[in-house]
This record gives C-alpha cells, sequence and structure tokens, in this order.
C-alpha cells in the first residue's frame, strides 16, 4: 500500500509527528512518501494522488482552524475519491472546529476522509513568554501518533471500512472565525524584527516563511501576509529576530480560560474514528 503523508509544520512539531506516523506505517509495510507543504515553493506544484492508496494531511491549528495558507491551497486539490487522513498539533488551546472545517474542505475537494487526530505540542506563543505544554509532544503523544497510524493504515487497506464520524460543529461563521483569527495580532503586536541589528542574511527566515511575509534584507515581516506562525524565530540561526513579550497577555488567557499551564499539560492527545 502507498501512502502520501503531507504535512505543514513551521516550528516542527507536525513534522515530529509526520515522521512517527511515517515509521509506524513502514513497520506495518506501507510504502509512504512524505512532502513538507510549509513554505510556498512546497504547495506550488500541482498534487497527483492517483499512485496512493490513501493520503495523511497534518497542520497546526491556528485560532480553532487549520493555517490560512494551507486552507486556501487545500481547496485547490483534486481528492479523485481518494481516501484521506488528518491530524492536528495544537499548544493546549481550542481545538474545535478544526476537526470539522478541515474535512469539509477535504470533503469538497473530492476526498473521503476516514479518521483524524490531535497531538498535543510546544505552543508557538511559547516564544514570547508563554508556558503552553513545552515539553509537549511527549512519549504519550508519540504513542498517540502510533495508535493513529495503525487504525489509518486499517482504514486505508480496507481492513477496516470505517470512515470518519460526527465532529464537533460551530455555530460560528467563517467571518467571525476569521476575526478570531486576528486576535493572534492583538497578542503579537512586534511581528518578528531585527529591530535594525545586523545579522550574516543567511536568508533562512525568508526561505522558510510559510507565506512569503518575511524579508531578510528588511528584517522585518509584512503584516499583510504574516500569519504569525513564528517559524522565522525557530530557523534563525543566530536570534537575530524579536517579537514583543507576551507572557501579560498569557496570563490573562490563564484567567480567562480559568485554567493554569498544569491544567493545559494535563490534556492528553486523541484520535477520532
Amino acid at each position: 500500500m502507498k501512502i502520501a503523508v503531507l504535512y505543514f509544520s513551521a516550528t516542527g512539531n507536525t513534522k515530529k509527528m509526520a515522521d512517527v506516523i511515517e515509521s509506524a506505517l513502514a513497520e506495518l509495510g506501507a510504502q509512504v512518501e512524505k512532502f513538507d507543504v510549509t513554505v510556498p515553493a512546497g504547495r506550488k506544484e500541482p498534487m497527483d494522488f492517483s499512485v496512493y492508496d490513501g493520503v495523511i494531511f497534518g497542520a497546526p491549528i491556528h485560532s480553532m482552524r487549520a493555517p490560512r495558507v494551507l486552507r486556501e491551497w487545500l481547496q485547490t486539490l483534486n481528492g479523485q475519491g481518494k481516501k484521506a487522513a488528518m491530524y492536528f498539533t495544537y499548544g493546549g488551546f481550542h481545538v474545535h472546529p478544526c476537526h470539522y472545517s478541515t474535512r469539509e474542505i477535504l470533503a469538497t475537494a473530492g476526498f473521503t476522509v476516514v479518521a483524524s487526530a490531535e497531538f498535543l505540542g510546544a505552543h508557538t506563543f511559547n516564544r514570547g513568554g508563554w508556558q503552553a505544554v513545552p515539553q509537549r509532544p511527549d512519549a504519550s503523544d508519540y504513542a498517540a501518533a502510533k495508535d493513529y497510524a495503525a487504525a489509518v493504515y486499517a482504514r486505508f487497506s480496507g481492513k477496516d471500512g470505517g470512515v470518519l464520524g460526527e465532529l464537533e460543529k460551530t455555530d460560528m461563521n467563517e467571518e467571525f472565525l476569521d476575526a478570531i483569527e486576528g486576535f493572534r495580532f492583538k497578542a503579537l503586536t512586534q511581528l518578528p524584527t531585527r529591530n535594525g541589528k545586523e545579522c550574516s542574511l543567511c536568508m533562512a527566515c525568508q526561505e522558510q516563511c510559510p507565506s512569503g511575509a518575511m524579508d531578510a534584507e528588511k528584517g522585518e515581516a509584512d503584516p499583510a501576509l504574516c500569519i504569525a506562525c513564528l517559524g522565522c524565530l525557530d530557523v534563525c540561526p543566530e536570534d537575530a529576530l524579536e517579537i514583543n513579550d507576551m507572557s501579560g497577555v498569557f496570563a490573562q488567557r490563564m484567567e480567562m480560560e480559568k485554567s493554569t499551564p498544569q491544567d493545559l499539560n494535563k490534556k492528553q492527545s486523541k484520535i477520532y474514528l
């Protein structure tokens, strides 16, 4: 059986799970091909899914949905009736309606979605002072990823003929969800910038920016394009980029959610069948 794993991973969490899933599927006898669709170049060429028995899509959750640039790209695909599975990584906060909304996009694109999952991973805003599941994914999350791979393999192979069941929906329309997505920039008030500092201009921040927002020579992100993933901070070998301190926003979020960092870390990865 031949399976494609496509993942969007600006800061590495989703790739970590893709690697575990790939290994688990290979142990079950599948031939796996991975595609990194994080940067625009990875989403440029048309995808032909005719040679695959199933396709797995992995992404982080940004404000209760898959990242905007990924959602837009998924809508351009031709699923050709292929079986598909989804998985998401998130930093301990709200998950839904990401499963439902992404399943709807894939179904409209011609895929039959048979499984989904969510895995804990350190929140990208930890780079600005948050304390949201900083040690995740851990052994429990990797174990869940292996179980997910086994379940997906069974459904792709036909041993388990099921498809993905009911998912939590939402009364929020797309315009309202877009507004919620904008709240990311209420926390991240200073987009990544060198703030006038010199660097070696290795270009990593620009080349690995998922939305094409980062200009390495200017040393700043375009606010019209930035999706607040902070992948540029992650790949900079010189720690030359800066953002604002968001620790106060995290404290407010904890108070609003009536939660603590310890409560967030008690959450467990979950599989949906």
